[in-house]
């Protein structure tokens, strides 16, 4: 966030990662200053520009799921808690803004991106501070894990403004299979995204409707790619740090709720 910050205050155009910083106040520091300089500002958002999700977001668009009244997003990892820096799991990182944040973006633009309203959040560390659940299994020094002091799973239930919900989960660690995954539940029809499959009922009767979408650009590319064309050909940015603050609200409820042990308003 301080180098973005930084650009920013040059003049220069950012894409940032995720998350967009590691507290609300600093999130809402960096989009004020990006807006008001007027310079192009992006998420780099690898799950909301994969080819499967924006595939969906197509359906969205064109009413095939009509209102989307709830979802659930998942990310879990049987061990994966990153070993190589302890900016991800001092004060500030965790799974939920390490993970959890892909998930909960992508599932949060499918649905339209509602305003939350409330969050009831669960979150701690089960594995990281005893030196288990670390990627690929493997065992860091005391001296790294003794430093933990953040979530390795974060969990939570999003309400938003139109009455619609979310339920998230973020496991860095888990005795769980290795997931990552996305279900709408719209009226008229819904949707999981691995396998990519579109769920409807017609004449009464039930169809499964497996997709297969084509080989395309990555991921990648497609970011850097609609980065370029926002600068050039001054089109409208897909994924604007303000849409990173939202995340970032949201993920800081969710966190925020776990350490009180009640629900949070947004409203």
């Amino acid at each position: 966030m301080p180098i973005a910050l930084e650009a920013v205050r040059h003049g220069k155009h950012v894409m940032i990662t995720k998350p967009l910083a590691d507290s609300q106040a600093s999130a809402q520091e960096l989009v004020q200053a990006a807006e008001a300089s007027g310079v192009v500002n992006m998420m780099s958002l690898s799950a909301r520009f994969a080819e499967e999700v924006t595939h969906l977001g197509r359906l969205r668009q064109q009413g095939a799921f009509g209102p989307i009244y709830y979802a659930r997003a998942r990310s879990v990892r049987r061990s994966g808690i990153p070993n190589w820096s302890l900016g991800f799991i001092e004060a500030g990182g965790g799974a939920f803004r390490d993970m959890g944040v892909h998930v909960l973006d992508a599932a949060w633009w499918l649905m339209g991106m509602p305003r939350p309203a409330r969050v009831l959040g669960v979150a701690g560390a089960r594995f990281g501070p005893r030196g288990l659940g670390y990627w690929e299994y493997a065992t860091p020094p005391r001296e790294f894990s003794s430093r933990y002091d953040s979530d390795d799973y974060g969990c939570g239930m999003i309400v938003f403004e139109d009455g619609s919900g979310l339920q998230v989960e973020s496991h860095w660690a888990s005795h769980q299979a290795d997931e990552f995954n996305i279900e709408l539940f719209g009226a008229e029809a819904g949707a999981r995204l691995h396998p990519l499959t579109v769920y409807r009922t017609v004449n009464g009767a039930p169809q499964d409707i497996s997709i297969r979408t084509p080989k395309g650009p990555g991921v990648w590319e497609r970011i850097t790619s609609h980065f370029v064309d926002c600068i050039l050909q001054g089109i409208p940015c897909e994924a604007p740090l303000r849409h990173g603050l939202v995340i970032q609200e949201m993920m800081e409820a969710v966190l925020e709720s776990a350490t009180r042990g009640t629900e949070v308003s947004l409203e």
